[in-house]
């Protein structure tokens, strides 16, 4: 078996298997090999009943002390009794297992695994499985991977493909130059792969995690250097000035710049007068004010008579960018055109037509922007707005649909300084460090699960007051149940305890794009009162009636995620608020909460935040969003960022030791990543 093989050549995937893996985008061997997985189930030892916190995955020994009841809830079938040993009792309930009422014998003791939840109050354990003690025995202590699933595949029949792959397939030497792997203690690759799949410690999983991720920054740095080096004082065919149209939009505005706009608003006209090519990133807090520079910038593009396109990471964010830019523009005479990947066929060819015959000057859109049929008449500014969710490629391939035009990149993720400059190395750096006045500062508060029925309470006066509420939840059932049952469920749960007159809806990563859309954009227009979400909200919806928000079990986040998560409040006149929930309230984890409770600075809370990771801090979770890579997360892993960059910078000028022989499994590599041939 080889890397490049179909994965039905993995024993026991047949063609519905097949594709069911390709709906998680895995169709090859060594995409499967590169499918790690989300988190690691550790079996712990029995603990006594009085011991059980909320959130917990635990173990307990006891018996059954009532016979089991069952009421139907909701269509559900939920069988509940109590289980006790000496030091108390629990609730335990189970749903769509009606055979438990016959097989649960009272006396008989049992060995029970699940999780520990809050209901009404009372803590109880939901959905647990009962192990024989065989069961127990062999996977105490053992590290089981988890991974993101689709309906109908379950984490049993993940973890064996993988298990079967790894032993049959014929992996290829590993590309790293063995100087660098012996500088920086990293394992053979082989090896990393077997043990970040399935580890047989805490410690081993670490390294494998450490090589992997270090690879993924190695390659990274090395693709930003080809393109620095490639994009270093390129000359321009655009030498730009904003006119008289500029100066009619500055005065148009309901606002004045601030000084942090009008900073970056300089170095952004410098660079498109200068002559050579601009590569510009604009690094700004949430609701900073970037995206009216995106507009200054877009429309002395088209005031000189070329076009300007702006990609967005979600369809909401660019019908909304899309409006904006029209209602402002078009009385400029200036044409915007929208491109978005749900629109109608005829809608798209009408987009494709006037951009191709220079009817529109201004392109909003996703990446439906980069698609090879779609042709510019004469394209001379490209911007990506968040720009951490476009890889290096995606920014290169975007730049390419036109005659080296100027690039500027938008980003609201707080990054450190040392991690920027590295991260965004082939760019110059603007900073907007003042939010607009008259907004608010967000009111935030950390607490446990107790203060929930406070918290609802509170939203029913906001949705009366014609406020918004987010809920984000994060992934916190076991393997076998999807993101999208945690957040359903989480919504009936709302749909009960709140007044009838709130309407409630959900939305997960796992729907449809365009049910997602319609959703998020009946959110925006005020249809729905509370969204309940997990963190597709993250980046791409502005909503200034949305007044609240909270995360449920906060402390599974980092804090500059949370951070951006917040950002979704706070963005209209009225006063917003933050609700960080602890599931797990532990002395640490408030600690950590309190960092962001007291500050809404967003490069104060990422400097902390990275302050206070150790390297086996997030077990297994990945915190940071960032699409750029598959495992790494950039505040997390910054010692390894930093090292893989030291690395990629030692081999020299022109990439000598990349392109001779000796290095070939590597030139090979960074071919496959970059999409490009490296002539030598």
């Amino acid at each position: 078996m080889k890397l490049g093989d179909s994965i039905r050549t993995i024993k026991g995937i047949g063609e519905k298997s097949e594709e069911l893996f390709k709906k998680l985008g895995i169709t090859t061997v060594e995409e499967l090999l590169a499918f790690y997985p989300r988190e690691y189930d550790l079996f712990t030892a029995i603990q006594p009943v009085s011991s059980v916190r909320e959130g917990e995955m635990v173990i307990l020994e006891g018996s059954f002390a009532s016979r089991p009841q069952m009421a139907l809830v909701r269509n559900l079938k939920i069988i509940s009794c109590k289980f006790r040993d000496s030091t108390g009792q629990i609730f335990v309930s189970w749903f769509n297992m009606p055979y438990l009422m016959r097989s649960l014998k009272m006396g008989v003791r049992y060995i029970i695994r699940g999780r520990i939840v809050r209901k009404n109050g009372v803590l109880q354990m939901a959905q647990p499985k009962i192990l024989t003690k065989e069961e127990y025995v062999n996977q105490t202590g053992k590290l089981s991977p988890v991974y993101s699933l689709t309906a109908g595949l379950t984490n049993h029949a993940v973890a064996k493909a993988v298990a079967l792959a790894l032993k049959e397939c014929e992996m290829e030497s590993d590309f790293l130059p063995l100087q660098i792997r012996k500088e920086y203690d990293l394992p053979d690759r082989k090896k990393a792969v077997r043990m970040i799949h399935f580890p047989d410690s805490k410690e081993s999983y670490a390294r494998a995690r450490r090589r992997l991720v270090f690879e993924e920054f190695f390659l990274f740095a090395l693709a930003l250097r080809q393109l620095r080096e490639k994009k270093h004082s390129v000359v321009s065919p655009y030498c730009l000035k904003p006119q008289e149209k500029t100066k009619e939009l500055l005065s148009s505005l309901p606002y004045s710049l601030t000084s942090g706009q009008k900073k970056a608003w300089e170095e952004i006209c410098e660079d498109l007068r200068s002559g050579y090519v601009m590569n510009r990133l604009v690094q700004g807090d949430v609701g900073s004010g970037k995206t009216v520079l995106a507009m200054l910038s877009l429309l002395t593009v088209a005031e000189h008579g070329h076009q300007g396109a702006i990609m967005v990471p979600t369809e909401v964010l660019a019908r909304q960018h899309y409006e904006e830019f029209h209602k402002y523009l078009e009385p400029l005479g200036i044409q915007v055109v929208l491109l978005a990947g749900s629109m109608t066929a005829a809608a798209k060819r009408e987009a494709y037509r006037q951009i191709a015959s220079h009817e529109a000057d201004i392109i909003v859109g996703t990446h439906t922007l980069i698609q090879e049929k779609l042709a510019y008449a004469d394209l001379a500014l490209v911007v990506t707005d968040e720009q951490h969710r476009f890889g290096v490629r995606q920014r290169e391939q975007f730049s390419e649909k036109g005659e080296t035009p100027h690039m500027l990149v938008m980003s609201a993720t707080p990054i450190p300084r040392t991690l920027a400059i590295i991260l965004y190395g082939d760019l110059d750096v603007s900073v907007i460090d003042v939010l607009p006045v008259g907004r608010l500062p967000i009111k935030n508060c950390a607490v446990d699960t107790n203060y929930r029925p406070q918290a609802y309470r509170f939203m029913e006066k906001q949705v009366q007051q014609n406020h918004q509420v987010y809920i984000i939840c994060p992934m916190v059932e076991e393997s076998e149940n999807s993101e999208a049952e945690n957040v359903m469920d989480y919504t009936n749960t709302l749909r009960e305890v709140l007044s009838p007159s709130v309407r409630v809806e959900y939305l997960h990563g796992k729907m449809k794009a365009a049910l997602k859309n319609e959703i998020m954009e009946s959110f925006a227009s005020g249809e729905i009162d509370i969204l309940v979400s997990t963190t597709v909200i993250e980046v791409g919806i502005n909503v200034p009636s949305a007044t609240v928000m909270m995360i449920e079990n906060a402390e599974r986040f980092g804090l500059a995620q949370l951070h951006q998560l917040r950002g979704r409040v706070g963005r209209g006149t009225a006063q917003s608020y933050c609700i960080f929930m602890a599931g797990n309230p532990s002395k640490e984890t408030m600690e950590r909460l309190r960092i962001i409770e007291g500050s809404n600075d967003g490069f104060y809370v990422a400097k902390q935040d990275l302050q206070l990771r150790g390297p086996g801090d997030l077990f297994g979770i990945r915190q940071s969003g960032d699409l750029l890579f598959a495992l790494a997360d950039i505040y997390q892993d910054a010692k390894e960022l930093q090292q893989a960059n030291e690395a990629a910078n030692s081999f020299g000028e022109k990439d000598i030791l990349l392109l001779c022989k000796k290095h070939e499994r590597l030139r090979k590599k960074m071919e496959q990543y970059t999409g490009e041939e490296i002539i030598i």
